[in-house]
């Protein structure tokens, strides 16, 4: 296959297995090491250690793929259209909410099946050639090259908005040493989709967000999800009723608000929520087991159970 052939053959299966969104890029250094650094450094990450380690591999592919020249990104929609778009402070009285990605099946699974069969695929067509898949886990700067691939633009809030549909996506990644022309950015794609908004900035329970970057220490998503010890009683009001994770700056976001296109742009089965959230009290009663048994399946195993209860013990509060 030539390098154009080659990259239509790959978005077209990307589409065949079911991505709403696929591009390409050329496995490249990241152009915002100096803010990745000044933002590490800042201790802006908080407790997550991780992303300070193998700084180097994130900020360059190929050293993660030794010979990387082409990244192929995908995007998988799952359900996140509000009535309108506005955040409610409480969902139902004694029940804790999670984060909208979290509420049904566990994308890091259901993608990399997918991206799997094609690095398998591509593997055969190209068998001098290394393929590695990547969902979340790998130190990727997976919105950077998701941009350069084509599939949208970073907004304020950090998050990747696609043109037409919104930021309710999970990205993923395949890496790989072979040359793949890479895809052309489709017209309506701004390098800022954010303009003079500032929704997200002033939605944001507990100010942790500023143009373009996200103070991850003062995030609900990390202190409830990330944060090991107790939560800084600052913050617990903020918190309202979510026990795992936040959607607050994606539901008050210009570009997610209901469409006929995005009604049409249905996202992937498999996040079709099983759950909205948790009885407090139930959370407070479970064991390990229990545990266990609520997250089968799910993205939400990463939250241990005194984590859990921890933070349902702040939402029970809340609602009194």
């Amino acid at each position: 296959m030539s390098g154009s052939t080659t990259m239509e053959y790959v978005l077209r299966r990307c589409r065949e297995l079911g991505f709403a969104l696929a591009g390409v890029c050329g496995a490249r250094p990241s152009d915002y090491e100096g803010q990745l650094r000044a933002w590490l450094e800042a201790g802006k990450h908080g407790e997550m250690a991780y992303l300070a380690r193998n700084l180097d591999v994130r900020l360059d592919p190929a050293k993660m793929v030794p010979g990387a020249k082409s990244i192929i990104c995908v995007a998988d929609r799952y359900e996140g259209i509000t009535s309108r778009g506005r955040h409610v402070k409480t969902s139902k009285p004694g029940m804790g909410r999670i984060a909208r990605y979290a509420r049904g099946e566990d994308y890091h699974t259901v993608m990399r099946k997918r991206l799997t069969t094609l690095c398998r695929e591509l593997g055969e067509e190209f068998p001098g050639e290394m393929f590695r898949a990547c969902v979340d886990t790998a130190p990727v700067l997976e919105r950077e090259h998701a941009q350069r691939a084509g599939l949208g633009a970073v907004g304020k809030h950090t998050l990747l908005i696609a043109p037409g549909i919104g930021s309710w996506l999970l990205l993923g990644e395949i890496i790989t040493t072979l040359a793949i022309e890479p895809s052309t950015n489709p017209p309506g794609i701004p390098d800022d989709p954010c303009g003079s908004c500032t929704r997200c900035i002033d939605a944001c329970p507990t100010q942790a967000i500023s143009p373009w970057s996200v103070d991850a220490s003062r995030c609900i998503s990390y202190l409830t999800i990330e944060h090991r010890g107790p939560i800084d009683e600052k913050f617990h009001e903020a918190m309202g009723d979510w026990i795992f994770g936040c959607d607050v700056c994606q539901e008050v976001c210009p570009h997610n608000q209901p469409t006929a296109r995005k009604g049409a742009a249905a996202g992937h089965p498999a996040y079709e929520a099983r759950r909205e959230g948790f009885d407090l009290l139930k959370v407070l009663e479970w064991d390990e087991e229990a545990r266990r048994q609520a997250f089968a399946k799910s993205a939400m195993k990463r939250a241990t159970l005194s984590m859990m209860q921890r933070n349902a013990k702040i939402a029970a509060r809340n609602q009194s």
